[in-house]
C-alpha cells in the first residue's frame, strides 16, 4: 500500500516542476531589473536647480559688475603688460571667444530656468483656480442657508411683533372698557378690583 500512496505526491511534485519551468519569463510580482543605460544618468531637478542658480545670478547687477572689471583688466593687461606676458594680443580673439562661449552657456541655462518657473506658475494657477472654485462653492452654500434662515424667521413671531399685538390688543380692550361695550367688563388697569359680574350677583 505504501507505493500507491507516494505516487500521487511524485505526480505533484512533477507538475510543480513543471509549473516552475513554465515562469521563465519576468515576474510581474518583482520589480524588474535596472537596464544599464550608455549614456551618464543624472538628476533632471537638481541640474533644474543649479540652473536656476546660474540664471538668477546672471540676472544681477553683480555679475555685470563683475563680468565688466574681467574684461576691462583684460585688456588692459594684454595693452600694457610686456609682450613675453601677454596672452591675448589685440584684437582680443581669446577674449571674443570667451564671451560668446559664456553666452552660447548662458542661453539655454535661461531657458530651463525659464521653463521650470512657467511649470510652477502653472501648477500654481491650478491651485489657485481649485481654491476659488471652493471658496465660490462654500459662499454660495453659505448664501443658500442664510437666504433659508431668512425665510424661516420671517415666519417666526419675533419680540417685536408680540410686543406689537399686545398693545394692539391692550387698546383694543380699553377702548371696549372706555365705551362700554356688552360683554366687556373686564378691568385691566384695576385687576385687584373683582369683577363687575360678582357684584351684580351679591345685590
Amino acid at each position: 500500500m505504501a507505493p500507491e500512496r507516494e505516487t500521487p505526491v511524485r505526480e505533484r511534485a512533477v507538475s510543480g516542476a513543471t509549473a516552475a519551468s513554465r515562469h521563465r519569463g519576468p515576474r510581474l510580482d518583482q520589480p524588474r531589473a535596472p537596464r544599464r543605460r550608455l549614456l551618464p544618468e543624472y538628476d533632471p531637478e537638481a541640474f533644474g536647480r543649479l540652473s536656476e542658480r546660474i540664471a538668477r545670478f546672471l540676472g544681477t547687477g553683480r555679475f555685470i559688475v563683475w563680468m565688466t572689471v574681467v574684461i576691462i583688466v583684460w585688456v588692459v593687461w594684454n595693452i600694457s603688460a610686456p609682450a613675453a606676458l601677454r596672452f591675448d594680443e589685440y584684437p582680443f580673439i581669446f577674449l571674443t571667444l570667451m564671451l560668446s562661449l559664456q553666452a552660447s552657456y548662458a542661453a539655454p541655462l535661461i531657458l530651463l530656468a525659464q521653463n521650470r518657473q512657467d511649470d510652477r506658475d502653472r501648477v500654481n494657477l491650478e491651485q489657485d483656480r481649485k481654491q476659488n472654485e471652493r471658496s465660490i462653492a462654500d459662499t454660495e452654500y453659505l448664501t443658500r442657508e442664510i437666504a433659508a434662515l431668512r425665510i424661516g424667521l420671517g415666519e417666526v413671531a419675533t419680540r417685536d411683533w408680540i410686543r406689537d399685538e399686545l398693545q394692539e390688543m391692550i387698546k383694543e380692550l380699553d377702548s371696549r372698557r372706555d365705551g362700554h361695550h356688552p360683554g366687556t367688563d373686564v378691568n385691566l388697569a384695576l385687576p385687584a378690583e373683582p369683577p363687575r359680574g360678582r357684584d351684580a350677583d351679591d345685590r
